[in-house]
């Protein structure tokens, strides 16, 4: 059982911490690989290196750098096959799936060499009598990337290309479940020329995270996982001087209104519930229909649920893959007790689903209750898995309020045929991600990945747009007579 490992100073290593987790093929349910909790001297050492590393990178022209993002660019699109192969093997999604996890990745290379454009300064003249003065960005240090297991590849690169192309270094800790995407990924950022501990990575899990914390090297954190750690992260980093942005759970809720064209979006729908086995903090969680509509809306979404092809993602026609592991599965299935414990109908029970060509895998199929009402734990606590929730509303505006009163605002979408409602939609849903006619709101690179309420703590949002500018650069005003 081979060792993941760690990539420091220009080089693959061999990690010297204890080993403790496990890496699975979750379709097989077999271990393949394991990862050692990275130690604090390990950590204090990548930092220093990245500390000495930076300096000496930010005074890089910005060109020279960009050209190195295009070269790491075009080595990705070059490997996107194998990469997609890893992703799906460590993670269970399907291979279309992993592959659009590393296409999101290289937009935000591709974006983040386009941001360099941004932090152009601004200056005037004779702000006094013979004062000039002018406003000049400038990289802060060294920063950490925490990342999730659910987008192996795509969710490191919302932060490490925009911070290395504004000046910065930095360290990455993949989730110890899935930390084989990003291993691979160092291959190719080390053809592509960045300079030696520019770009480290780090394996652990959560001893690794409190030793990036404590570390007073790190700058700034970027971090995407549960609320809990979320906060927890976000505290304890903001308390010792760090920038930190931390993405967090999720409670999406999507609401299909009576002249919404179900023929045309129904696949649509079915791929915000279902699509990633659920493992994402953009799938629809709970689908929200009228008293005129109701019927209709759960016989159609229920029927395509059925349809859905589960199995190993790496062949062909698969619709979805299993769970991360047989913990998470046996948690999505509690929660499936506790909504028939109280009181919702279940339609579909995905606990019956069995691949016979697979039996060890942590397969659970798709399962979706009727008659949800909003105090029931699968109607507001956060799932993660392909678990659909149904509740009608009164009208447009209960459903508006019901919507807000959720403790999570990541993202929402609306069906409509109407401008009318998709305009007070926008207007008034409290999330970050709102999508119209589409269920997944996932912004494209060059636009931040909003989040409201407890679905995000910080100030400035993860992946492009003017946030990551101010994130990853300080502002410097200069005041000159002459």
């Amino acid at each position: 059982m081979r060792i993941v490992k760690n990539f420091v100073n220009g080089a693959y290593e061999e990690p010297t911490g204890e080993v403790k987790y496990p890496v699975y093929n979750p379709a097989f349910g077999e271990k393949i690989a394991m990862v050692a909790e990275a130690k604090r001297d390990e950590v204090d050492r990548a930092v220093d290196l990245a500390f000495d590393a930076q300096k000496k990178w930010s005074e890089i022209p910005i060109p020279d750098r960009v050209k190195i993002l295009f070269k790491l660019e075009t080595l990705m699109w070059d490997s996107i096959e194998e990469i997609a192969e890893i992703t799906t093997i460590e993670h269970g999604k399907t291979f279309e799936e992993a592959r659009g996890d590393a296409i999101r990745a290289i937009q935000n290379v591709e974006s983040a060499a386009a941001a360099t454009y941004h932090i152009m300064g601004s200056s005037n003249k004779d702000i006094a009598s013979g004062v000039d003065e002018e406003l000049i960005r400038e990289p802060l240090g060294v920063f950490a990337i925490i990342s999730p297991f659910n987008f192996p590849l795509m969710i490191p690169f919302w932060f490490l290309p925009y911070a290395v192309a504004l000046g910065n270094t930095v360290v990455v800790k993949p989730s110890e479940k899935t930390p084989l995407s990003m291993e691979k990924s160092m291959e190719l950022i080390k053809k592509a020329g960045f300079p030696d501990n520019v770009i480290q990575l780090l394996n652990g899990g959560k001893e690794a995270v409190e030793y990036i914390l404590e570390n007073k090297k790190i700058a700034g954190i970027s971090f995407v996982g549960s609320t809990p750690v979320a906060e927890y992260v976000y505290k304890k980093g903001t308390s010792l001087k760090k920038r930190v942005q931390a993405g967090a759970s999720a409670k999406n809720f999507i609401l299909v209104m009576p002249d919404a064209d179900l023929e045309k979006n129904i696949k649509n729908i079915i791929g915000s519930f279902f699509g990633n086995a659920g493992e994402r903090c953009l799938a629809g969680a709970v689908l929200v229909t009228f008293e005129e509509n109701h019927d209709s809306v759960v016989k159609k979404f229920v029927d395509a649920a059925r349809e859905l092809r589960i199995g190993y993602g790496m062949e062909k026609d698969v619709d979805m893959g299993p769970l991360i592991r047989e913990e998470h599965r046996s948690k999505v299935k509690e929660y499936i007790e506790s909504g028939i414990n109280e009181g919702a109908k279940i339609l579909l029970d995905g606990r019956k689903y069995r691949n016979e060509r697979y039996p060890n895998g942590f397969f659970l199929g798709p399962t979706v209750f009727d008659y949800v009402t909003e105090d029931m734990r699968i109607a507001r606590e956060e799932i993660f898995g392909p678990v659909a929730s149904v509740i009608k509303v009164d009208n447009f505006d209960h459903a508006i309020e019901m919507i807000n009163r959720s403790r999570y605002g990541n993202a929402s979408s609306i069906y409509t045929s109407s401008g009318y409602y998709a305009r007070e939609y926008v207007k008034r849903i409290k999330a970050g991600n709102v999508g119209v006619n589409i269920g997944v709101a996932a912004p494209i690179a060059f636009y931040p990945f909003a989040g409201m309420k407890d679905s995000f703590f910080g100030d400035l949002h993860p992946q492009g747009g003017l946030d990551h500018i101010l994130f990853f650069t300080d502002s410097k005003v200069v005041i000159s007579r002459w």
